[in-house]
């Protein structure tokens, strides 16, 4: 299963580069550029909705099937100790499944935006040379 998480890693942070390209002022010449390539791979991205889903299930089965360490003397303290390592790697898988799911929305709606920005300087553009 960590093979699953890494590439979950990797998308949210080319999701993350991404969107700090779009969003850093002064890039100007290359935003054309920019705004291709992240539209491009916005529709591919989207695969990682049910990724993230299927990833939030495998937390919640692992969840539903964990020893259960009550009383101390029902588990050894190694048991013990891998229960809470356990819950801690849940925990950060959890908090990365929101990052790429947090990220693709963001990714989405600036990529809209920039795209309406860029539209209307263009409008701005030709009814100034129409005056």
């Amino acid at each position: 299963m960590a093979l699953e998480w890494v590439v979950l890693g990797y998308a949210a942070g080319a999701e993350a580069i991404m969107l700090l390209l779009l969003t850093i002022p002064g890039l100007n010449p290359l935003r054309n550029g920019l705004i291709t390539v992240t539209r491009n791979l916005l529709k591919p991205f989207l695969s990682i909705i049910p990724f993230c889903l299927f990833l939030l299930m495998d937390i919640y089965w692992k969840y539903e099937t964990r020893p259960v360490c009550e009383s101390p003397e029902s588990c050894s303290p190694s048991e013990h100790l891998r229960h809470q390592k356990s819950i801690m790697k849940s925990q950060r898988n959890a908090l990365l499944i929101a990052c790429a799911i947090v990220f693709y929305w963001l990714l989405y709606s600036v990529t809209g935006l920039v795209v309406k920005v860029e539209q209307l300087n263009k409008r701005v553009e030709k009814l100034k040379q129409q005056d």
